[in-house]
């Protein structure tokens, strides 16, 4: 029998990615803290059929912005995987409420409760649109880890999502270089794959929307994908391997809309597809 590999604590245990995560981290041994909004909600029993997930995971009610409920949820970890974060599907009222206020002040509290409780390492997810949205960028540039989107051009354009996750991440890398916590980020791509969970993600819509809703004509946009299993993968990496450090950039293909709606024709042809 393999031996544990210790405990750690995902955040947004019930999410997309979180799901994934979670099931990757059972697989390998390691004894797992989950976070949700409530344990007894039955959209998070999917949870509790994953093999090993009897034995060795214990669901935490927690909230971003309930500074104490993450410190019980992180307790006794030696690492955190910070997944959770807000993902509109549809355009957000009050952005500074909704999106800003909880990827920000939820970051910090758990990067604040992973020092209290000493934990060795955090991996936090944020994303490629805390990458690129930058106009001051040259064109045709190849971009890397050490680009970083503009945020008073994210904020200018009302791209919430992006804000929320640039000004999350720089917050984590600020509160990282003061306080000495080791701090990993991941900035992954559009996150596509099965879906553990009953609920239709963000991220998954966009294909729904490429299958479902029939539009006259689509923007034929580069899109950047990656497999949800393979987020799972490399959070896992950066997590077991010392030498990791910094951020890191997870994409693994690109494809223009038009591309992606053809093979997904090829696929499932009995759909309303975009008109040509």
């Amino acid at each position: 029998m393999e031996a544990e590999k210790g405990r750690v604590c995902v955040t947004g245990a019930g999410g997309f990615l979180g799901s994934w995560l979670l099931e990757l981290l059972l697989s390998k041994n390691y004894l797992v803290h989950g976070t949700v909004r409530d344990p007894a909600d039955e959209k998070y029993a999917h949870l509790k059929t994953i093999d090993k997930a009897s034995e060795n995971l214990k669901l935490f009610k927690a909230d971003l912005l309930d500074y104490n409920s993450l410190c019980s949820a992180i307790k006794g970890c030696e690492g955190v995987f910070h997944v959770a974060s807000p993902v509109p599907s549809t355009t957000v009222p009050n952005p500074e409420v909704e999106l800003i206020e909880p990827a920000v002040k939820g970051t910090l509290n758990v990067l604040r409760a992973c020092d209290e409780a000493k934990v060795k390492r955090v991996v936090v997810v944020s994303s490629v649109v805390s990458v690129y949205m930058n106009p001051s960028l040259p064109e045709g540039q190849m971009m890397d880890e050490n680009c970083w989107s503009d945020k008073e051009y994210c904020r200018a354009t009302k791209n919430w999502y992006c804000l929320s996750k640039t000004e999350a991440e720089s917050e984590a890398w600020e509160y990282a270089k003061t306080s000495g916590l080791d701090v990993v980020t991941i900035c992954p791509s559009l996150i596509l794959g099965p879906i553990l969970h009953s609920a239709v993600n963000a991220s998954s819509k966009v294909l729904i929307k490429l299958l479902k809703e029939g539009y006259e004509s689509l923007e034929n946009k580069l899109r950047h994908l990656v497999d949800v299993r393979d987020v799972a993968e490399a959070l896992l990496l950066v997590y077991e391997k010392p030498e990791a450090e910094g951020r890191y950039i997870c994409a693994a293909y690109a494809i223009r809309t038009k591309d992606l709606e053809e093979k997904l024709r090829n696929i499932y042809p009995n759909y309303s597809y975009p008109k040509r």
